[in-house]
């Protein structure tokens, strides 16, 4: 008997999905070719009967750092209902804070990982601990450069009032600015089933630093040199095993790739850039799912 895919989504309101194409759609194409019955659904609809499917396929769960605390009750609701899930369940909990960073560093993979922070004072500390002239302070949860700040250390004091109010609420990561992503851009690598996909490289607007194509950022596709796809091969063996999509975002430095981003539960898949992306995307659903 054929799956019932809930394809799950979020409820949009033009934060996050402005002057894209919508790859929610592109899924459910994608599965109807395959003869697989498919449903777009929020994850935060409490109407939707989660028992009608037979599997769940989180695509677009771009809100969940919105609404963290009702995301966790949703992942445990779910795996109370035991309905397979790709990515599994387990798998987004740990990629839903930026922590993990810090983890994947501490096993010896170059990473922008950064010092958390939690309260008053510990921002001055943190950024001196990271040895960089400029640092970006972001939520520990988080998405969409929401409440990012680049802030030169020399200016650091005036954003002190601002970011201890938002510690009220959250826990926030100080990082290094990496020059190198506002000079060269970001590097995406995707992979379905583990096999690598295809890449991009998004690049800043001018005079900005945060990538995301609604801050103006541009995104083409490229081919990765053979030590950057091997990094990004490494990561996915020792991180993202048994995943059916990841995202590896990184960039260079000095030669060697610096992972800056392991995306698991929600990655945007430029599923309408590389000619590959599809028919490998359709190949790894047929897979798992047929």
């Amino acid at each position: 008997m054929n799956p019932r895919v809930a394809i799950v989504s979020y409820v949009s309101v033009g934060a996050y999905d402005a002057n894209t194409v919508n790859e929610d759609e592109i899924l459910s194409s994608i599965l109807t070719e395959l003869e697989i019955e498919n449903q777009i659904v929020p994850w935060s609809d409490p109407k939707v009967d989660w028992e009608r499917f037979s599997c769940l396929l989180i695509k677009s769960v771009w809100d969940y750092f919105d609404y963290y605390p009702e995301f966790l009750e949703w992942i445990e609701k779910m795996k109370g209902l035991g309905i397979p899930v790709m990515n599994d369940l387990d798998t987004i909990r740990w990629n839903s804070s930026k922590a993990y960073l810090l983890e994947i560093q501490e096993r010896g993979i170059p990473t922008i990982a950064g010092k958390i922070i939690t309260q008053k004072g510990d921002l001055n500390e943190a950024a001196i601990s990271v040895e960089s002239d400029t640092v970006v302070v972001k939520p520990l949860v988080s998405g969409g450069a929401k409440n990012t700040f680049k802030i030169p250390i020399s200016e650091l004091s005036q954003y002190e009032g601002k970011i201890t109010k938002l510690l009220k609420d959250e826990a926030f990561l100080v990082q290094p600015f990496v020059p190198e992503v506002a000079e060269v851009g970001e590097y995406s690598l995707l992979f379905f089933n583990g096999v690598f996909s295809h890449a991009v490289l998004k690049t800043p607007a001018q005079e900005d630093f945060r990538v995301q194509h609604y801050f103006g950022g541009s995104i083409q596709e490229m081919q990765p040199s053979d030590s950057m796809l091997e990094s990004a091969k490494k990561i996915m063996r020792e991180f993202a095993e048994n995943t059916l999509y990841a995202r590896v975002d990184g960039v260079e430095i000095n030669g060697v790739f610096h992972l800056m981003e392991l995306e698991l539960i929600e990655p945007y898949l430029f599923l309408g850039l590389s000619p590959k992306a599809i028919p490998n995307y359709k190949q790894a659903l047929k897979e798992r799912l047929l």
